[in-house]
């Protein structure tokens, strides 16, 4: 299937030309290893692929032993993989680097002998065991593989063209009109439902078979749990308690974390580690609170108040509607045709948050209360900086509503508060385009193109 990170790997080839490795980071199940493999048999003569958690500690010894003598190594390597190696033509795919990190922290010599390329893939690789006694090479450029986005997802049903439309559309402020919108948010849809992750997205093209899709999510998800049982060490139990949680947070209508779901006296400082661990592992998306929406967000993040959100909502709605052990295709038609009695804002603002990172954006909200005076009341689902930062109104908040009748009082009150900071503010529904009292009104899908 096809993916945008493969021209991302093609710049990197031409431009860097074996100055430097690339590293493909990202959850488990996204994809790393096909697109490495598929970009090393379209573009080298040859390659070598070493998956590090198959290989034996012969192989992995190697990379501790003969570091200053690289002829061996390739030719030793050459010989084991059966695969003639061609200088400047031949690449090596080290695949799933963390389990050997003196693998990785060999790049920098790799790199500096110039014959061949090289390009990692992992997952989890900055936990302190992966990076243990290693040197980080500077020589290292890291990519980070997302779930495919809806753009990708629309490609895979075989459609190549309709992004470009929306994309115009976007570009001109213009409404789809409404056959037009309809059909796309049939296929957005299907993705809210289906979710990103590449085996499911390529089980659904080939059988349209929703129960066949959320078996394969589920086989992941426990994937995922087994990882966290193995890896997470000494706050294992802390990480598999947030990621059971999350679909719970997202239910209610404050979706801040509330840590005392977790435990009635349990503090940050506490769980800080657990979600770093599923930060790291690439299996959440964090949002922080901002205290005032200013340009640079970061420098006024209350780091103890955040939302926390699944990577990808096809996995979320897996483990939101999971009685049965499976959800059946007569639950995914519901969804899919609004016929379902649930509290979809939960998979909205989650897949919201989600095209907002595959848009390359940092997730940040503002929420602010006070008991002595309700006008001050305010929450923004998320602030992102515009494009092109100006001495004023460089920020935009943006409010995700999922059902057809909704206010915006808070957005209103925003909008006055902090007038001289604000670009156009957006509202992101399910209908068409539309520009009102000074506030753009987008599609959702249109969402990754901010």
């Amino acid at each position: 299937m096809k993916r945008k990170i493969y021209n991302e790997l093609m710049h990197w080839k031409t431009s860097s030309n074996g100055k430097t490795a690339i590293l493909i980071d990202g959850a488990r199940r996204v994809g790393k290893s096909y697109i490495a493999e598929l970009f090393a048999k379209e573009n080298y003569k040859s390659y070598i692929l070493i998956d590090f958690s198959k290989v034996s500690k012969d192989i992995k010894d190697l990379f501790d032993n003969y570091v200053d003598n690289l002829d061996y190594l390739f030719t030793y390597l050459s010989g084991y993989f059966g695969i003639k190696l061609y200088e400047r033509d031949s690449l090596f795919i080290f695949d799933e680097v963390q389990f050997c990190p003196k693998a990785r922290g060999a790049i920098k010599h790799l790199v500096m002998d110039g014959r061949y390329d090289y390009i990692e893939t992992g997952s989890l690789i900055s936990i302190k065991k992966n990076v243990k006694d290693i040197l980080i090479p500077s020589e290292e450029h890291r990519l980070k593989m997302l779930p495919m986005d809806f753009e990708e997802f629309m490609w895979a049903m075989k459609n190549d063209t309709l992004m470009d439309f929306i994309k115009e559309c976007f570009k001109n402020k213009t409404p789809l009109n409404q056959a037009m919108h309809r059909k796309v948010m049939d296929y957005f849809k299907e993705y809210l439902i289906v979710g990103g992750m590449p085996q499911a997205v390529k089980k659904y093209v080939e059988t349209r078979d929703f129960e066949q899709v959320d078996e394969i999510k589920r086989d992941i998800l426990k994937l995922y749990r087994d990882d966290i049982r193995k890896f997470a060490d000494e706050v294992n139990l802390k990480v598999e308690q947030i990621f059971d949680e999350i679909p719970a947070q997202l239910q209610k209508h404050e979706k801040k974390f509330n840590l005392a779901s977790l435990n009635f006296n349990a503090r940050y400082r506490e769980y800080y580690g657990a979600f770093y661990w599923l930060e790291d592992a690439g299996l959440v998306n964090i949002a922080y609170n901002t205290t005032e929406p200013n340009i640079g967000l970061r420098l006024n993040m209350d780091s103890n108040s955040f939302k926390c959100y699944m990577f990808d909502t096809g996995l979320l709605i897996s483990m939101a509607f999971d009685e049965k052990g499976i959800v059946s295709n007569e639950i995914y038609k519901k969804i899919l045709f609004n016929k379902l009695n649930f509290n979809e804002g939960m998979i909205i603002e989650n897949v919201v948050s989600q095209m907002l990172i595959a848009g390359k954006r940092k997730l940040y909200y503002f929420s602010k209360y006070s008991r002595e005076d309700s006008s001050l009341n305010m929450e923004i689902d998320f602030l992102i900086a515009k494009n092109n930062i100006t001495s004023k109104h460089n920020i935009i908040p943006i409010e995700v509503k999922s059902g057809k009748n909704y206010t915006y009082s808070s957005l209103n009150k925003f909008k006055n508060k902090y007038a001289n900071y604000l670009n156009q503010p957006i509202i992101i529904h399910q209908d068409d385009l539309k520009e009102e009292n000074g506030i753009l009104f987008l599609p959702i899908y249109m969402t990754s193109l901010l």
